[in-house]
């Protein structure tokens, strides 16, 4: 999906720590804040469902390469993949406002 506002790939700012639970820049954009908690989202559904990538992949009809790089912080999802996916897992994925409220809690 296109980033907006020359956003780089939300793992790109991070300062410290490892990818999703890093202490993101000081001015790293809300879409970095809302890529790290669904990535986190993302992680904890996969065990909580005991589901790998590929099986996870095969029920949401989406690439497991393309779930790695949600992993990653390599690419946020669009509308179309956060549906399958939740709807896969069965759970709601996209943390909503609380990813930017709860930033400094990172």
């Amino acid at each position: 999906m296109p980033r907006s506002n020359n956003d780089q790939l939300p793992a790109t700012y991070v300062a410290s720590g490892n990818w999703p639970h890093a202490r993101l820049v000081e001015d790293a954009p809300v879409s970095a804040y809302y890529g790290q908690a669904f990535a986190r989202n993302l992680a904890q559904a996969m065990a909580t469902s005991d589901i790998g990538l590929r099986a996870l992949g095969e029920r949401a009809g989406v690439s497991h390469a393309t779930i790695s790089r949600l992993l990653r912080g390599m690419v946020l999802p669009d509308l179309g993949t956060l549906a399958r996916l939740e709807a896969a897992l069965g759970t709601g994925l996209w943390p909503g406002l609380t990813a930017w409220t709860e930033r400094d809690n990172t």
